[in-house]
């Protein structure tokens, strides 16, 4: 079920959401949390679709804000909020409005979105693309418990990594680390299996990968080796190498949903280490919203 409202309001708004709770006969009881995403109009459908599949795990009220720039001079101060409310298959496991901020109200979107949150629940705000300087400090990003950026959709990951460690706050959190968790779960694995002392590491990826970068960083953190970073051809992250006097320890991903783990004295393993969705990502970012700790300190390693 989809309701379109052209210059509305945020009270206008909540009476849209209760009206078609009643139709689709929705209750809002079993939502967890108000998940806030914060985009542009390119990227808003690729977002919504990930939000919506990531509320079949958490049920959720996603508000989706979009910031419209004026195509004309004359236009730039007409001030006007337009909203798209969508319940039922339309959202996923919970709700959905797309809300589409013209002139002036872009700079209070925190007003604008204030009235509209779950009550009593968890504040998650997203930013798939363009994220503030100081999440923590913006006014969508001050209202939640969880700040989510990505630096793989930035131009310089790398720098974007160092500016989030220089304004890093608890409850921040990066989708590049995120696309980690299957290697540091097979890593650590691998590291019980082969219980050896590990001497030097390296990191193999494509240039300037964020997520590679994050994981040196775990590494020279957790484990206090030099650890190198390697060039290859991608995509992402293609293998891990850890010395040990018995032998390296390799996990070797160059292509496809299949990583190949050698640990010297043990047979050769194939394993499942797939690059994942974006819905999963968030989906795994939505299941804890403490403040990562494992996050900042490979983050914050060298600083």
């Amino acid at each position: 079920m989809k309701i379109d409202l052209t210059d509305t309001s945020s009270s206008k708004i909540n009476k849209a959401i209760l009206e078609a709770r009643r139709a689709v006969g929705t209750p809002a009881v079993g939502m967890v949390l108000t998940l806030v995403i914060v985009t542009d109009e390119e990227n808003a459908y690729d977002s919504v679709r990930a939000a919506n599949e990531a509320s079949r795990e958490h049920p959720s009220r996603t508000l989706v804000v979009i910031k419209r720039h004026a195509r004309f001079p004359r236009e730039r101060h007409t001030t006007r909020l337009d909203a798209e409310v969508r319940l039922g298959t339309d959202a996923g496991a919970g709700e959905t409005v797309l809300l589409r901020l013209h002139g002036d109200i872009a700079l209070r979107a925190d007003s604008v979105v204030l009235p509209l949150l779950l009550p009593d629940a968890p504040i998650v705000v997203w930013w798939p693309v363009d994220a503030p300087e100081v999440p923590s400090r913006d006014p969508l990003g001050a209202l939640a418990q969880r700040r989510i950026t990505d630096a793989y959709a930035v131009e310089n990951p790398i720098a974007a990594l160092d500016a989030r460690a220089a304004a890093y706050a608890p409850g921040d959190t990066d989708l590049a680390w995120t696309r980690l968790t299957p290697w540091r779960s097979l890593l650590a694995a691998a590291l019980d299996q082969a219980r050896a002392t590990v001497t030097s590491a390296a990191v193999e990826s494509e240039a300037d990968n964020p997520s590679a970068e994050l994981l040196a960083r775990w590494f020279g953190r957790r484990l206090n080796v030099p650890v190198e970073r390697v060039v290859t051809d991608g995509p992402v992250v293609t293998a891990v190498r850890m010395g040990t006097p018995d032998g390296e320890i390799v996990i070797d991903r160059p292509e496809g949903p299949v990583a190949h783990l050698s640990i010297p004295g043990q047979p050769h393993r194939v394993m499942a280490l797939k690059v994942r969705t974006t819905a999963e990502l968030i989906a795994e970012e939505l299941r804890r919203l403490d403040p990562d700790e494992a996050y900042e300190a490979a983050l914050l390693y060298g600083r």
